[in-house]
């Protein structure tokens, strides 16, 4: 998905943007709604985290379904090699969080021992 010209890109940034919308105008809604009394504070709440959970949910499933058709499209070779640099980046991930998390460690010791 390196291209800019990339149909498969486009497509998973235009999903991306449309429930980042639909997301945003639902947040005014619940807002709106609050605002006229039409429902309580904590059910805005309520009704923001369900909407955000549902929204989550269908990134994740669009996403998946945008990955599975540009795999379709590879040769077998296309997708070992893609799924070794999906795997190359989660282990570079996986590194830098344990990293990340040994520094939190030494700052965190660092402190209890200066107090």
């Amino acid at each position: 998905m390196a291209a800019t010209n990339d149909p498969i890109r486009q497509i998973f940034l235009a999903g991306i943007g449309a429930l980042a919308i639909g997301a945003e105008k639902s947040q005014q809604i619940v807002d709106q709604l609050v605002k006229k009394g039409k429902m309580t504070v904590d059910e805005g709440k309520e009704m923001t985290e369900d909407l955000s959970s549902a929204a989550e949910q269908n990134f994740d499933r669009v996403r998946s379904e945008i990955i599975e058709a540009h795999m379709k499209t590879m040769t077998k070779e296309q997708r070992d090699e893609f799924a070794a640099r999906v795997a190359e980046m989660a282990a570079n991930i996986d590194a830098d969080d344990q990293l990340q998390s040994e520094e939190d460690e030494e700052v965190a010791e660092a402190q209890a021992d200066g107090k």
